[in-house]
């Protein structure tokens, strides 16, 4: 690891304060050999950490389940194993906020209700909203303040606890399938798909830094996408390149896109 690749990977002041605040807590867990996190990191956050960090051993990535979206940075020593992750007295905490089931607040909501407490948005990672709770993940540090302090989320009353990682109610996304064949697994032949524009369409959104891939801005419309991908058009929604299949008799090739709904 290298902590001069900052200034190559950093597209501004902001990225350089974020790497190094990143670097500092990070390499220090690694140098005492002791348990380390940070803040939760959005998916370009996560990106650019990567490149800066690479993947050594004992750095996670984790959020409070598998497929989070937020996540922050975990170093465990050589005496941790993975499983720590998850213990009670994980960096990443998950409360649960239990409300009247007629109530029906949203994802605006508790973020509203959280950033207009006071707390920093990088201190909250994914919110899961379900029928009649929510379970939100933040940092240990922040959690006993919410739990004492974080009532209501607009006029819906609140009753919060902290609830083991293991057991957070995480909602199923609620997704429409689509079954195309595209002529290539181009970016911008992946969005016309996946949002059933033209392709000269999509084209346009991302000449316009409208798309990104991954969470990192994408502004060339032959950019590959690779199995697994997600994709996010400013004013049209999120898709994920679920499955690559095979190429059919006309040479093209064969794809599941998952489009949020």
């Amino acid at each position: 690891m290298d902590r001069s690749k900052i200034e190559k990977i950093a597209q501004s002041q902001e990225d350089r304060l974020l790497l190094a605040k990143l670097w500092d807590k990070i390499n220090a867990g690694m140098n005492r050999n002791i348990p380390a996190s940070t803040c939760f990191l959005s998916l370009r956050e996560q990106e650019l950490a990567k490149y800066l960090f690479g993947t050594p051993e004992g750095l996670h990535t984790f959020g409070g389940y598998e497929d989070a979206e937020r996540k922050m940075l975990i170093y465990l020593p050589d005496y941790l194993d993975a499983d720590a992750l998850y213990a009670w007295d994980s960096p990443c905490v998950c409360l649960r906020a239990s409300f009247f089931q007629g109530d029906s607040p949203n994802h605006r909501d508790f973020l509203g209700a959280l950033m207009g407490a006071g707390i920093a948005r990088e201190t909250v990672g994914d919110i899961c909203v379900g029928s009649g709770s929510c379970d939100f993940f933040v940092t240990a540090e922040i959690a006993p303040y919410l739990l004492q302090n974080f009532t209501s989320a607009g006029r819906t009353k609140l009753h919060l606890e902290q609830v083991s990682l293991r057991e957070a109610r995480i909602p199923e996304p609620e997704v429409k399938e689509i079954r195309d064949t595209v002529a290539s697994l181009r970016l911008d032949s992946v969005i016309a798909s996946g949002f059933r524009i033209g392709r000269s369409l999509a084209a346009q959104y991302i000449a316009a830094g409208k798309a990104s891939l991954d969470g990192l801005p994408v502004e060339k419309p032959d950019r590959p996408v690779p199995e697994g991908a997600k994709i996010s058009v400013r004013g049209l929604g999120k898709i994920r390149l679920t499955q690559v299949g095979g190429k059919t008799k006309k040479d093209r090739i064969s794809v599941v896109i998952h489009r949020y709904v």
